[in-house]
């Protein structure tokens, strides 16, 4: 089972033929709106690679919260643990170019009130993979490790968007995934250099992915490094890419395949997500990857 701890956001996504600089305004032909948060995008790529999920987390009591949930609840996932909020649901405005490229602005909202609390001490243990990200409070994200640490269950962490994170709790994790520009980030905070496998020293022994985009990744893990390709695909739209990996890896990892497979798995269910338009509603299924895998 996969406990995820994160943000639900409602996403305005705007198609422009270019990502606007400071002070312009970019003009295009259409927007579209999705559910989308990194907790809530993780937790249906998890769900959708046929991981059984229970989600924590915090909506707003206003309109937009329904539509933020929309997918959520069109998957096989428990949803009870979202509380309501009396702040606004959590926005975010994506602006992607035609190279696929984004970039994003987010309204955290009702997401600052999400509580660890609301998972309960049941539904942590060997049996159970804790999957978080940094959209929810930091005190509360940390809180969580530490539980579920103590209880025994597999913990991955997202540190996206890079913030800074107890180092006793970074050294908690089982698996921790960041982006080029997070993983320079985390290295200044923890006083290190920038690699996969410095980063892994540094902490512990920590099993580190890095995700190189179109490079494909590298990663520090107990078996020793690992780097692979990016999946030979024509990009439409990066958006969501990240959550899909990292969803779909924690899907690989919590049914029991070993990290290298898994990360195989979550690399080609990345590339499928970058084929389409959109943030959840781009998640691979299950056959999909198969598919891809074969």
């Amino acid at each position: 089972m996969i406990v995820v701890f994160g943000s639900v956001n409602l996403d305005l996504i705007f198609s422009l033929p270019h990502l606007p600089a400071a002070g312009e305004t970019v003009l295009g032909q259409e927007m579209s709106i999705e559910p989308g948060g990194k907790g809530a995008n993780q937790a249906v790529a998890a769900a959708r690679d046929g991981a059984r999920v229970v989600f924590a987390g915090a909506v707003g009591s206003d309109a937009l919260a329904e539509d933020a949930l929309r997918l959520m609840r069109s998957t096989d996932m428990d949803i009870s643990r979202i509380s309501r909020a009396a702040a606004a649901t959590g926005t975010a405005a994506i602006c992607v170019d035609v190279q696929g490229r984004n970039l994003i602005a987010v309204a955290s909202g009702a997401n600052l009130c999400a509580r660890h609390s609301q998972v309960e001490e049941v539904l942590l243990g060997p049996h159970t993979t804790v999957l978080l990200q940094m959209e929810a409070p930091r005190a509360d994200t940390e809180a969580l490790i530490h539980r579920a640490r103590k209880a025994g269950s597999r913990i991955v962490l997202n540190l996206a968007p890079a913030a800074p994170l107890d180092e006793a709790a970074l050294s908690s994790l089982n698996v921790l995934v960041v982006n080029e520009g997070e993983a320079e980030f985390l290295a200044r905070h923890i006083d290190c250099a920038s690699s996969a496998a410095a980063i892994s020293d540094r902490l512990g022994g920590v099993n580190v992915v890095i995700t190189l985009g179109e490079r494909g990744l590298q990663a520090q893990t107990a078996d020793g490094a690992i780097a692979l390709p990016a999946a030979p695909i024509d990009a439409i739209d990066t958006t969501g890419a990240g959550d899909c990996f990292t969803g779909v890896l924690t899907a690989a990892l919590d049914r029991g395949l070993p990290l290298r497979q898994a990360l195989h798995r979550a690399n080609l269910a990345a590339g499928l997500c970058c084929t389409r338009k959109g943030t959840q509603g781009s998640m691979p299924s299950t056959a999909e990857i198969d598919a891809a895998l074969s």
